[in-house]
């Protein structure tokens, strides 16, 4: 059976998992021990120490994009993917620029009202640049939306699994779509799918544990990866002082240079 490495709350675990589930693959997952930063046995399974990974039969494959790719080559029906190439492309570009970019707004607000790394003056500030960016983000979406009942096209696909974990998001940080845009309109479309159930009830589950996350990080047991287009953001935003003081208490981390 294929093992995907994960967490829950991950945009790019979800992603993954919505696609397994609507291929009908059986899958197991674990979460693994690889958010301190330190070397673990997770290191050898993904040098880059984050999920989600997937094994296939011992073969390993990291990064979400990738490994969806390898699901839909091995596993291309129900296809994910347009038929037409520019559609392939465009669906495409859709994920990257969630990836790269909508995922460090969402990230950003989390480091604010999950982890708690900024208060008073400067979360509010960051909160505005964070809603602010939002609104840009959804008009993009709406445009790339047009007038199809799904980003994919006629049915739901890999455009549409792109950019739900990511306006779940903004819906968890307070900042939906109206229910009567068409993103909003998208949105109530999508979510009843089993697939995304299944992916969002798992999150749900340790939903429990974030109001324990603060003193996780001071202990010093969680070390938060800032990725390029996180250390961006927060860099953009104002929120220099927040990873001067992360990396100073070690609390923030980046990739691993890969030996």
């Amino acid at each position: 059976m294929l093992k995907l490495w994960e967490h829950p709350f991950s945009p790019y675990v979800q992603k993954v998992k919505i696609a397994l589930y609507e291929k009908g693959i059986p899958f197991e997952t674990e979460v693994p021990d690889a958010f301190s930063g330190a070397p673990t046995a997770y290191t050898e399974i993904n040098p880059r120490i984050e999920v989600p990974t997937l094994v296939d039969d011992g073969f390993r494959i990291f990064d979400s994009t990738i490994i969806l790719d390898y699901i839909e080559d091995k596993w291309p029906k129900p296809p994910m993917l347009p038929a037409e190439p520019h559609e392939r492309a465009r669906v495409r570009m859709i994920e990257d620029l969630c990836d790269t970019y909508y995922e460090a707004v969402n990230w950003g607000l989390m480091e604010i009202q999950a982890w708690k790394r900024a208060s008073g003056e400067l979360a509010e500030r960051l909160t505005r640049r964070a809603k602010e960016q939002t609104t840009g983000i959804y008009r993009w979406l709406e445009r790339e939306l047009g007038g199809r009942a799904y980003f994919n096209g006629a049915s739901f696909g890999h455009g549409d699994l792109s950019v739900y974990p990511y306006v779940r998001g903004s819906v968890v940080w307070g900042m939906a779509p109206e229910a009567s845009s068409p993103l909003g309109q998208w949105l109530a479309r999508v979510e009843p799918r089993e697939s995304i159930r299944k992916t969002i009830d798992a999150a749900a589950q340790f939903g429990g544990s974030m109001d324990t996350l603060p003193q996780i990080l001071a202990s010093g047991a969680f070390a938060r990866q800032y990725r390029d287009h996180r250390l961006e953001w927060m860099m953009r935003s104002g929120g220099i002082e927040i990873v001067v003081e992360g990396l100073q208490k070690k609390t923030i981390r980046f990739g691993r240079e890969i030996e």
